[in-house]
């Protein structure tokens, strides 16, 4: 490898020992002839033989990371995995790339680079010098989004193919026409002459072939003369034969064998229409598997009005900053994230939560970009706007999914590496062997089967089994509220054979709600709530809140309140002592609890709080708070079951809680008391006794548990620190979404098997048979223009196969929105 010079951008150096520090990591990298940092810039230059990711890793190692970014770029003329194989390799060698990606589903690189070191327009520069045209991924509402490019690549490829049959048609007649109908033979020769035709086939031939099939020329021999030959060689190839042979045939016939002077027009020119229509239909499809994007982008509005100097003013969507005051009316959809000034509304924030009901929303409240104001009209203040929203960020999220790349990718690149060469050795063998043995006319039987053996083979299919699956896989998966931050977390989590959850905020609601009541003989409910409540209002306990806002604010005024620490609180209310707490509160005082006593015990071995009020002295209720398991916690649990996974739980709550909330859900392990380094090795234990697991959480505590499990999944409603440490986001707080994204991953691995196993087993047993294996024992030559239309079938197959992961249902109904609160409704748990 030959000797470059790379620039990397330093973080974290604070002082001079910092850089001794860097450039020590750096020579110390094997490859590295010398190592220079700068404290001032805060740059190293290093000039190495080796990648740049050993040098960014070292760095990285040592304490200072080199900052990097990532480039997304549009590259023209991906036909195959060979394709993808050759952009890759160029992109990797370029100065400062740490890693590049190319899809050629989507015909896409992503490129990890060091800042300073390049930039996305020496890329694309990169790609385009390697044969590929590239040019910078343009955003979501520039002038110029992929999804126009995509349409008119698929409006060209429909020109082309319709033009080039208009041209093959009359040449298929005239030759194939003869074969199968021997009067039309006659007919031909007897009127315009067998050379006559001939003339014609080669004029019609030679238009199509420079006209709309000069795009496989144009390419496949520049790769040819490169020594990449790609899938575009292989159809110059084969339809470059097929036509020279027959221009020879048809002007210098004495050059060739006796018996063997017959044209191939036909066979060229069907070839030509044939893959056209194929990467027409497959273009199609393609752009099928966008739809998900289209549809997120599709909720950005283009417009909104503004307060500018006390006057609404409609601006473009680019033109909202931070600050500015939205004016939103009924029906319109809001274009910012923004936060409520006055007005009040209800919000249509299905495409967030899948809740088809409305929130109400009032002055203080959120709202995301994108969601529909469905009445009422509402001013509000812009917070996040253009790429920091909510839409762009998942935008964002499904984009760099739909990007990745799979583990089980890896097998396939290195057999793609080699595939076209060794296709072009078997033809020449073919061609070798058909001379050498064949029957006669040898060389006319060499030549079909040599041309089917360039036009059969299909590196298309192979290159496109995974990035299609994973693009529709990932957009369905975004519709039921899934996201996958990382493309990769779809292979693993289909893995996972125990699924592992945090407790409160993900299993429960996160915060404590009134959720029994029972009053002693002679007291009123609503009464001794009310005066419970008003005595609870004075403190901010998190269980006094909860009894609290269970009067729904009738609570009276109080006096002479006194918190009792660790034991409950006292108050006078409406003239008569309340007294509210735990049972050890009433023994001091001397209050007898009575039947309500056992009530109590009761609760607490469901793993709830109960609490106790007296009034005047006398035992007047006994009140259980607890936090509620989320709305469809217990159906999710059940779907896991199902699955045949493991399900358990990891809490920092006390043992008797957690077992109690076990056994209602039936959770199958359950490790109580743990602080958030105890989670982590909760997980290693767990993965010792059942395999590859999943771990589902929202805290700050959780994110370390949520990096260290094969896949961490984390509740939208959870802490950015959380989701940024995970690998899959669910939109909404339900955990029937954990089933689906299990349902999804698994649809989509088996999508993928699916399609490599035909992409694959296609090539194996095909390529033989256009060879000419089945003829010494009475089987057919394959015809070079039935090997067209296999090999065009064969894309459209796994392309229209990763389309049906669209179909994908969810493995539980959708989900409602989860509100703040949702206690059981005291009047009916005291029933």
């Amino acid at each position: 490898m030959t000797a470059q010079t790379t620039s990397l951008k330093i973080t974290g150096m604070s002082c001079a020992g910092c850089v001794g520090r860097v450039e020590r990591a750096l020579q110390a990298v094997p490859g590295v002839a010398e190592a220079s940092v700068n404290f001032a810039n805060r740059t190293a230059q290093v000039t190495h033989e080796g990648p740049v990711a050993d040098l960014t890793e070292a760095t990285a190692k040592a304490g200072y990371p080199a900052e990097l970014t990532e480039a997304v770029l549009d590259v023209e003329g991906l036909n195959c995995a060979s394709c993808v194989g050759r952009v890759e390799r160029a992109l990797n060698a370029a100065p400062g790339v740490v890693e590049a990606q190319v899809n050629l589903a989507n015909r896409s690189a992503r490129v990890t680079y060091a800042v300073g070191a390049t930039d996305p327009v020496a890329l694309a520069a990169v790609s385009t010098a390697a044969g590929y045209a590239a040019r910078p991924h343009a955003e979501a509402g520039d002038d110029a989004p992929a999804h126009d490019h995509a349409q008119a690549e698929i409006a060209e490829l429909q020109r082309m193919t319709l033009f080039a049959a208009a041209l093959a048609l009359p040449v298929f007649v005239l030759e194939m026409g003869g074969h199968m109908i021997p009067a039309f033979h006659h007919w031909i020769a007897g009127t315009i002459g067998l050379h006559t035709s001939h003339l014609i086939q080669f004029a019609l031939t030679t238009v199509l072939l420079f006209g709309p099939g000069r795009v496989f020329y144009a390419r496949g021999i520049p790769a040819l003369l490169r020594g990449a030959p790609d899938m575009n060689a292989l159809v110059a190839l084969g339809t470059g034969a097929a036509y020279g042979f027959s221009v020879v045939a048809t002007f210098a016939p004495g050059l060739l064998p006796a018996g063997t002077a017959n044209v191939y027009f036909e066979a060229a020119a069907v070839i030509v229409v044939l893959i056209l229509l194929g990467r027409w239909l497959e273009a199609r499809a393609r752009g099928r598997t966008g739809a998900a994007i289209e549809a997120l982008v599709g909720l950005q509005p283009r417009h909104a009005r503004v307060e500018r100097k006390g006057q609404a003013v409609e601006v473009d969507i680019a033109d909202i900053q931070p600050g500015d005051t939205l004016i939103i009316r009924p029906g319109e959809r809001i274009p910012a994230d923004a936060v409520v000034l006055d007005g009040q509304s209800h919000v249509d924030e299905s495409m967030i939560t899948g809740e088809p009901v409305p929130v109400a929303k009032a002055a203080g409240d959120m709202l995301v970009g994108g969601t529909v104001n469905t009445a009422g009209a509402l001013r509000a203040r812009a917070e996040k706007v253009g790429a920091d929203t909510v839409l762009a960020q998942i935008i964002r999220m499904v984009e760099q999914a739909q990007g990745a790349k799979l583990p089980i990718q890896s097998v396939v690149d290195r057999i793609t590496l080699w595939f076209v060469p060794i296709v072009m050795a078997v033809a020449a063998l073919t061609v070798l062997v058909w001379l050498a043995f064949g029957p006669s006319p040898a060389l006319g039987h060499a030549l079909v089967a040599g041309v089917a053996v360039l036009i059969i083979a299909c590196p298309c299919a192979m290159g496109l089994a995974t990035p299609t699956s994973i693009m529709v896989g990932t957009g369905r998966a975004a519709e039921l509220g899934v996201l996958f931050r990382k493309g990769d977390a779809l292979q693993r989590l289909q893995e996972a054979k125990v699924i592992a959850f945090d407790k409160t905020g993900t299993l429960t609601l996160g915060r404590p709600e009134l959720t029994d009541l029972t009053p002693a003989q002679g007291f009123d409910r609503d009464t001794v709530l009310r005066l419970a409540a008003a005595v609870e209002a004075q403190s901010e306990h998190p269980i006094a809140s909860a009894i609290a806002r269970a009067a729904e604010g009738n609570v009276p005024a109080v006096d002479g309140f006194q918190s009792l620490t660790g034991l409950g609180a006292r108050a006078t209310v409406e003239g008569q002592d309340v007294l509210v707490g735990a049972d050890r509160l009433f023994a001091r005082e001397g209050i007898d609890l009575g039947p309500l006593a056992d009530v109590g015990a009761a609760w607490a071995a469901e793993g709830k709080t109960p609490l106790y009020a007296s009034v005047g002295g006398r035992a007047a209720a006994v009140l259980a708070v607890s936090d509620p398991v989320k709305s469809g916690t217990a159906e999710a649990i059940e779907r896991f079951h199902q699955m045949g996974l493991t399900v358990a739980m990891i809490t920092g709550d006390n043992t008797r809680t957690a077992q109690a909330l076990a056994a209602k859900l039936g959770i199958d392990a359950v490790t109580a008391e743990v602080m958030p380094e105890g989670k982590v090795a909760a997980l290693d234990a767990l993965r010792a006794d059942h395999g590859a697991l999943a771990f589902v959480g929202d805290g700050i505590n959780d994110a370390p548990a949520l990096a260290h499990a094969d896949t961490g999944i984390a509740v939208g409603t959870g802490t950015d620190v959380a989701i940024e440490a995970a690998d899959v986001v669910l939109m909404s707080g339900d955990l029937r979404g954990v089933a689906n994204a299990l349902e999804v991953s698994r649809a989509t691995m088996g999508n993928i098997r699916q399609n490599l196993g035909w992409a694959f087993g296609y090539n194996v047993l095909l390529i033989p048979v256009a060879a000419g294996v089945l003829y010494p024992f009475g089987g057919p030559m394959l015809s070079p223009v039935l090997a067209a239309g296999a090999m065009a079938l064969s894309s459209v197959f796994v392309v229209s196969n990763a389309l049906r992961l669209r179909r994908v249902r969810a493995a539980l109904p959708a989900a409602s929105r989860i509100r703040a609160a949702d206690p059981l409704p005291v009047a009916a748990a005291a029933e």
